[in-house]
């Protein structure tokens, strides 16, 4: 049953979350935001550590799954061939991407001296968004001390709305940003926890789904009633981009974690997205369960969840999605940018948004 008490989103579906609701709740995962706001530059870095370790060195198993590839994203191609992470992941606008591959190189050098000489290259990971409604991406504000910042500042607090990456990006006409959930289940006997983290950049304001709930209707004839801007744009595609990092303690191979990366589609679908032409929608799903030590002979892989017990596992994926998209417009501030472009948050263009949600599940 939907709890819409307190200042939190409403709990979607029925798994419960784990202690703190966010990708944090898979033991060892933590996240850092270093945010530029500050006039026309609304734009930020997010960095999620898979483990408290050195990636390069002890390697976790990891698969993505390209929903639609309209985005800019380095490191794919290596991480779907060899089936690991070997950096941090790192989220950002457009062009910042290379910025931040050179800063994950220069951070795996200093970590590793033997990266490109006696031991093989390092692999960078990094995911994008367009923010350049709200921000001056022609600026190319980020640079490597941003990535350095957002590294250092990891832990297991983390902030969701219009922070990090998530500081200059829209969704559904919206303020949109970073959301992070938390679903725990019980598959082949045992708890796990999957956890995922969004940067929401996609959608248009009358495909918004809240909890099964097409509020977004409701919120584009109020905006055209009103001549706002958001009714001007009902009848353009959807645009934009989603990145999902979805994280497990549960043991799964690269192979599972592909299966489970792509079930990031259904909770991603539940909110009203049609993965449109000009949406870049990308899940990337790792495990904690064990690491893949680098240059061994050998690795000793844990006891796996057997592929007919993965069930809970996908249910627990397209529920954190879902929810992890709520929370990103739910915690999002209102922010104006470049040339006064500005986007409303959720809960400020909707003052009664919470009795909306409650008639509609009625």
């Amino acid at each position: 049953m939907t709890n819409y008490s307190g200042e939190r989103a409403p709990h979607i579906g029925t798994l419960p979350a784990g202690p703190l609701g966010t990708i944090a709740d898979v033991e060892g995962v933590s996240v850092g935001h270093r945010t530029l706001a500050e006039g026309a530059l609304q734009t930020g870095v997010t960095v999620i550590r898979p483990h408290p370790g050195d990636p390069f060195v002890d390697k976790v198993p990891a698969a993505a799954s390209v929903i639609n590839g309209f985005g800019k994203s380095i490191g794919l191609v290596q991480v779907n061939e060899l089936g690991t992470l070997e950096t941090p992941i790192a989220l950002t606008n457009t062009f910042g991407v290379g910025a931040l591959a050179q800063a994950q190189i220069r951070a795996a050098l200093r970590a590793n001296p033997h990266i490109g000489r006696e031991w093989s290259t390092v692999n960078p990971l990094v995911f994008e968004c367009n923010d350049g409604y709200l921000n001056d991406i022609q600026a190319l504000a980020v640079t490597e001390r941003h990535f350095n910042d957002a590294l250092e500042a990891a832990g297991r607090d983390v902030a969701s709305g219009a922070v990090g990456a998530g500081r200059g990006m829209s969704c559904f006409d919206l303020k949109g940003g970073i959301g992070t959930a938390s679903r725990v289940v019980n598959a082949a006997g045992r708890d796990y926890i999957v956890g995922a983290l969004v940067l929401a950049n996609f959608g248009r304001l009358p495909m918004l789904t809240i909890d099964g709930a097409p509020l977004g209707r409701t919120l584009a004839e109020r905006a055209a009633m009103a001549n706002a801007a958001a009714g001007a744009t009902a009848g353009k595609p959807e645009q934009g981009s989603i990145i999902m990092i979805i994280a497990t303690n549960a043991p799964l191979d690269a192979r599972q974690l592909k299966r489970l990366s792509l079930r990031a589609a259904a909770g991603l679908a539940r909110t009203g997205s049609v993965y449109g032409h000009g949406s870049g929608d990308i899940a990337l799903a790792f495990s904690t369960a064990y690491t893949v030590p680098h240059g061994a002979d050998f690795v000793a892989l844990p006891p796996l969840v057997a592929d007919h017990c993965l069930d809970p596992l996908f249910r627990a994926c397209a529920d954190s999605v879902e929810q992890a998209i709520l929370d990103a417009l739910w915690s999002a501030e209102s922010v104006t940018g470049r040339d006064g472009h500005r986007r409303l948050s959720l809960r400020d263009s909707v003052p009664d948004l919470v009795e909306l949600l409650r008639n509609a599940a009625r």
